[in-house]
């Protein structure tokens, strides 16, 4: 699986993260709001933030996500975890401008990852922090289950509590009627 393609529609353009994107990406995360349900709420704060941004290049398929009306930089997403024998890869690490959320910017990104990736997995998975509500009813629109509670350590940080969800690519295929590979 190609973790980082250049993925676009309407709404959306994922481009592969660069260490170089770190400055205009920081801009965008340094809204305390942003993080008030996340397990690491303190990530608006400039090195919490690198530990972040340092984890989302070392993994080699984050994407900085960018308003394709006018390529301003959004938020930051990434695939991660893939798992070629068990066909599943997770989508997550994902945040975005206050400025887009509520609306189609979620659902579009989302759209785009879900639709790459079940060009070659069965299973995508997510992790959210257990009391992140925002990101639980989002994902359970796009057709998400709820599977478990677990523990999940963040890159370079302590264990936090998560919930795993799960969409299968027949589920999904069922639901938006798509063709794709």
């Amino acid at each position: 699986m190609n973790l980082q393609p250049t993925l676009a529609s309407t709404w959306i353009r994922l481009v592969p993260l660069r260490e170089a994107d770190f400055e205009t990406l920081y801009n965008v995360a340094s809204d305390p709001l942003i993080w008030t349900q996340h397990p690491n709420p303190d990530r608006y704060q400039r090195d919490v933030f690198r530990r972040y941004f340092d984890g989302a290049i070392q993994s080699g398929g984050a994407f900085q996500v960018l308003d394709a009306r006018n390529d301003q930089p959004i938020g930051c997403t990434r695939y991660y975890n893939y798992n070629p024998e068990l066909k599943s890869v997770l989508i997550g690490y994902t945040f975005l401008a206050r400025s887009h959320w509520g609306g189609v910017f979620n659902p579009a990104m989302k759209q785009l990852m879900l639709e790459h990736a079940f060009t070659s997995v069965q299973t995508v998975l997510f992790h959210i922090g257990i009391n992140n509500r925002r990101s639980r009813i989002a994902i359970e629109r796009l057709g998400a289950t709820f599977v478990r509670e677990l523990e999940v350590a963040y890159h370079a940080e302590p264990l936090k509590q998560n919930v795993e969800y799960a969409i299968t690519r027949d589920a999904y295929l069922s639901q938006h009627r798509l063709t794709t590979g």
